[in-house]
């Protein structure tokens, strides 16, 4: 089967966006996963389809209503995988979260809006909170689309080179090292020349290997001294 993306989202017509093109839109053509939208507003219970409601205890903004949400949550609940809220207090999407979802069956997001979602529908269905960062969007389908391309880049058959899968940022718990390509001596816009590192052109894999693991070290440990911390524990663990 597919690995399937249901969303659950007052603006369906943002999808499929950006997953339309590129790697995950190759990927959708080539029924590698599968996207389905939802709008909440069609299981709104007025006639004038309201999804949210005032706050209780007062304060600025609106609150998505629990029975509307609960409703369309309902209507997918034959969907495969976990129901996930887009939410910034929820866990951290990670590259190891990423390949928890890409390896099962799919997923359902729901996205909020306004104020966000009635909190007795997110414990009755026990959904679970997923956070891209710690920012604020105006809603959870920029989000969406960030955990799906997450996910689909890593479903089998998705990349063009599965060699590409294990050298990228986060694969071995560090960033990636610096990339360089054709002209090999190249004046930037400071007017320095700069020249492609020499090892890279020795076409001695072994020293390439080597230069390329000690880049990704120094980086690791100048701009995320958490992962490198995190780099080193699991590095003397092994070596005990």
């Amino acid at each position: 089967m597919s690995w399937r993306a249901t969303v659950l989202t007052l603006f369906p017509e943002m999808f499929p966006g950006p997953l339309g093109a590129s790697l995950p839109g190759k990927a959708l053509e080539k029924g590698l996963w599968l996207l389905e939208t939802l709008d909440i507003r069609d299981f709104a219970r007025n006639k004038h389809r309201s999804v949210d409601d005032t706050p209780f205890g007062g304060g600025a903004g609106m609150v998505m209503r629990p029975d509307v949400v609960d409703a369309v949550i309902e209507a997918v609940s034959d969907r495969p995988g976990p129901v996930i809220y887009l939410s910034p207090r929820g866990r951290r999407l990670d590259q190891e979260l990423a390949r928890e979802l890409a390896a099962g069956p799919g997923v359902t997001l729901l996205c909020g809006r306004y104020e966000g979602v009635d909190q007795r529908v997110l414990d009755s269905r026990q959904v679970v909170e997923v956070s891209l960062g710690d920012f604020v969007l105006s809603g959870g389908e920029p989000a969406a689309m960030a955990l799906i391309d997450a996910c689909v880049r890593l479903l089998p058959g998705a990349l063009g080179s599965e060699e590409s899968l294990s050298e990228e940022s986060f694969e071995r718990g560090l960033l990636e090292y610096p990339h360089y390509t054709r002209p090999q001596a190249w004046v930037g816009h400071d007017g320095v020349e700069r020249v492609v590192p020499e090892v890279l052109t020795s076409g001695h894999h072994e020293k390439v290997r080597q230069w390329r693991l000690a880049e990704a070290e120094r980086i690791t440990a100048e701009r995320r001294p958490d992962l490198w911390s995190a780099y080193e524990e699991d590095r003397n663990s092994a070596s005990q």
